[in-house]
């Protein structure tokens, strides 16, 4: 029973099995999971953080118990680290921005992050490639997504900064 909720949960319920570029669509998946949460529902951040935290914690056990009899320990079937690694940056928008933002602004904020966050996960620049290469366990497999939604995060910070720059 724990083990196919496990496989259930690492694959966001089945999606991780599709075949055809599984970690986009959990990437995409998230983003409009996190935009139904914060724009359509309305739930709070509080109530939002703690599910998060809550994901990324059983994470850890749910994919150590995944990949305990498969030899590829960063199976593509895996999603749940996408959803926690682009997570990061469109949380942190949404408590940064705490005033009304109206739809079109966060939809083409969460499409920036989504691109950003899919080119950090595939391209793997260090320390992402540090924790795929060397940690072949649930750490290694959580934490190159979390590194990748980091970046996410850096690169807009710096955006931000040298936009007030030049404009």
């Amino acid at each position: 029973m724990i083990k196919k909720f496990n496989s259930l949960f690492v694959t966001m319920f089945g999606l991780g099995n599709i075949k055809i570029i599984p970690g986009t669509l959990g990437s995409l998946v998230t983003v409009i999971i996190l935009y139904i949460l914060f724009h359509t529902l309305n739930i709070s951040s509080y109530v939002i953080l703690v599910g998060l935290i809550i994901i990324f914690i059983y994470s850890f056990f749910a994919i150590t118990g995944h990949i305990k009899n498969i030899e590829d320990k960063d199976s593509k079937e895996i999603v749940i680290d996408e959803f926690i690694g682009q997570s990061i940056p469109i949380y942190l928008y949404e408590v940064s921005h705490g005033t009304e933002k109206s739809p079109n602004e966060a939809v083409i904020f969460y499409t920036i992050c989504f691109i950003l966050f899919r080119f950090f996960d595939i391209r793997k620049p260090f320390p992402i490639s540090f924790f795929d290469k060397n940690f072949k366990n649930s750490f290694g497999v959580i934490m190159d997504d979390v590194c990748a939604g980091l970046y996410v995060v850096l690169s807009l910070i710096c955006f931000m900064i040298l936009s007030n720059y030049f404009i």
